[in-house]
């Protein structure tokens, strides 16, 4: 998240002439607090496997094979965490691949910062540079000598880069004195020499989650809050009739347009003071509720998670609203 949303603390040691090209993506990832059956979960999957290694043909992603299978690619990015064979280090599936083995692959020895690690592979950057591939992005030298990453703002480069180059890395295909980028994330230079994406990079990857874009879907999971889960079923409703519980309805939830609130009880809602806050808590609507059957227009608020707040006190009750 620091390294997509440029809050990495080495951001400062880009060289002031690419500093300008140096973009905060505004992608940001959570571990998932919903399986893929909807039940509570950390996200993180720890699976026996006989297997002494995989190798780069995608057995880790199958039970049957020793490995462990994707959840839906729709709503979670998977990545799978094992021994890869040899020096390994990674691989991921760029958009529009099979569901079934869509995701990062990354060898246990370069994942994370925490561990027994690859010294020069042990600040998280491997990951860094493989979701950015998940989301569309090429290595700088487009995969051949002096290739075109489809990205204007990176200089054109002959090959990779590996280790710390000094800079300026200048090369028989750099377009001016500045030469390589090499300490954008989709060099292959060490962590510690890879520090930024570019604002081109960054139009890049968000742009798949366009309407139609292959990652669209993701916007619309909502595996980042354990509310979403399901639970054991409620104990039956016990209270006296004089006490029983009220139910209030909203439809459609997640909403569009018009949010519906409605109750059988005919003095439930009448009166009663309704708030809606959004994802931050700040207040954006407040109203008095005319009858037990009230319509809300949304169409104009901004698609994200809500939180609508209906009467006082003891007798306030809270709904999650989605609007899309």
């Amino acid at each position: 998240n620091k390294d997509f949303r440029l809050l990495n603390a080495d951001k400062n040691t880009v060289p002031e002439i690419f500093k300008k090209y140096a973009a905060d993506t505004r992608i940001m990832f959570c571990l998932a607090k919903v399986d893929a059956e909807g039940r509570p979960t950390s996200g993180i999957i720890r699976r026996y496997t006989g297997n002494e290694f995989f190798l780069g043909d995608d057995g880790m992603k199958f039970k049957t094979l020793g490995g462990s299978n994707a959840w839906d690619s729709k709503k979670y990015l998977n990545i799978w965490v094992c021994n890869l064979f040899g020096r390994s280090l990674d691989y991921a599936t760029p958009p529009g691949g099979p569901s079934d083995k869509d995701g990062l692959v990354i060898n246990f020895d370069v994942f994370g910062s925490v561990g027994n690690l690859r010294p020069v592979f042990n600040k998280g950057r491997t990951a860094t540079h493989e979701v950015a591939h998940w989301l569309g992005l090429k290595h700088l030298w487009g995969d051949e000598d002096c290739g075109n990453d489809e990205v204007d703002d990176t200089p054109r480069q002959k090959s990779y880069n590996f280790g710390c180059p000094s800079f300026p890395a200048v090369t028989s295909c750099s377009p001016n004195i500045n030469g390589d980028m090499f300490m954008n994330f989709m060099d292959l230079s060490d962590d510690a020499c890879m520090n930024l994406f570019t604002t081109g990079q960054k139009n890049k990857m968000r742009g798949l989650f366009a309407m139609g874009g292959n990652r669209n879907s993701i916007l619309r999971s909502y595996r980042c809050d354990s509310s979403f889960a399901s639970g054991g079923p409620m104990p039956q409703d016990t209270l006296p009739v004089a006490a029983k519980k009220v139910v209030i309805k909203l439809y459609p939830n997640p909403v569009l347009g018009e949010l519906h609130i409605d109750t059988d009880e005919l003095t439930a809602l009448t009166g009663k003071t309704a708030t809606l806050f959004n994802s931050t808590g700040k207040l954006v609507k407040k109203f008095v509720l005319q009858s037990n059957k009230e319509t809300i227009n949304l169409q104009q608020m901004p698609s994200g998670f809500y939180i609508l707040k209906i009467g006082d006190a003891g007798e306030q009750k809270s709904f999650k609203v989605i609007k899309i």
